[in-house]
């Protein structure tokens, strides 16, 4: 069963903004750690966000200012904001819960995995 299910992803050029979605409706509820993470053709995943379930955020130093992690407890939804994006932003992007429950990010690890939604942009 797939619990995370990630869209918005798209062709932009570079500079454009686009706002992606991670539906996590099979959550009882968002009360832990949740992320987004990217992976380009040929390079590592790598954590472009994460959001603690008390609400503090951390970004990836590459994205820093021009991405916004968020999410929505009353639909349980998470969300990805980018702005300003780059060709270095193309890459597939993954949402990803934490597996424990009310405990912070420090504290846990990543441990559901959505299947991802394609991001693209050129220069």
């Amino acid at each position: 069963q797939v619990l995370l299910v990630e869209s918005g992803g798209d062709s932009v050029q570079a500079g454009g903004s686009l706002r992606l979605s991670c539906d996590a409706s099979v959550y009882t509820h968002l009360n832990l750690c949740l992320g987004w993470f990217r992976q380009a053709p040929g390079k590592e995943r790598e954590e472009v966000a994460r959001i603690d379930y008390t609400g503090p955020t951390t970004y990836a130093d590459s994205v820093k200012g021009r991405f916004t992690i968020s999410k929505d407890d009353s639909t349980k939804t998470l969300y990805l904001q980018m702005n300003s994006l780059r060709p270095e932003d193309t890459a597939m992007y993954y949402c990803a819960a934490a597996r424990q429950s009310w405990v912070r990010c420090s504290r846990t690890e990543f441990s559901e995995w959505g299947q991802g939604t394609q991001v693209t942009v050129s220069s």
